[in-house]
């Protein structure tokens, strides 16, 4: 029993060695939006859905940027009143320009798709 156990380990023990070791890969994914809800006035609810949008303490939500992404109006954290991975439900602030612009979703430095959105007055 002894030298089966002996001639056991000696034969597992390079094999261990050889295995692959145990990695966490980071995945890292682009936000994607795939609905908005219609015109909404100030103080009025805006609902976002998509894909990836992480979640209140790694996004953000931009509004009246351009077809990049860049510039426009940053909705404030106060603004949301839910926040999972699938749906954004945010209120709409007074300051928040009026008229047709773009909406985007910012996840830990990675932008969403964009949708047009308009803040009616």
């Amino acid at each position: 029993m002894l030298r089966f156990l002996v001639a056991s380990l000696v034969l597992t023990a390079p094999l261990v060695a050889c295995a692959p070791a145990q990695q966490t890969a980071m995945v890292t994914v682009t936000p994607m939006l795939i609905k908005v809800s219609e015109a909404a006035a100030r103080g009025g609810t805006v609902t976002i859905q998509g894909r990836y949008l992480g979640g209140p303490s790694t996004g953000r939500v931009r509004l009246g940027a351009d077809e990049r992404g860049q510039g426009g109006y940053l909705f404030p954290a106060s603004a949301v009143r839910s926040w999972t991975d699938s749906e954004i439900v945010l209120t709409v602030p007074a300051d928040a320009p009026v008229g047709g612009s773009w909406l985007f979703v910012e996840v830990a430095g990675r932008q969403s798709t964009g949708l047009p959105f308009s803040v009616r007055q």
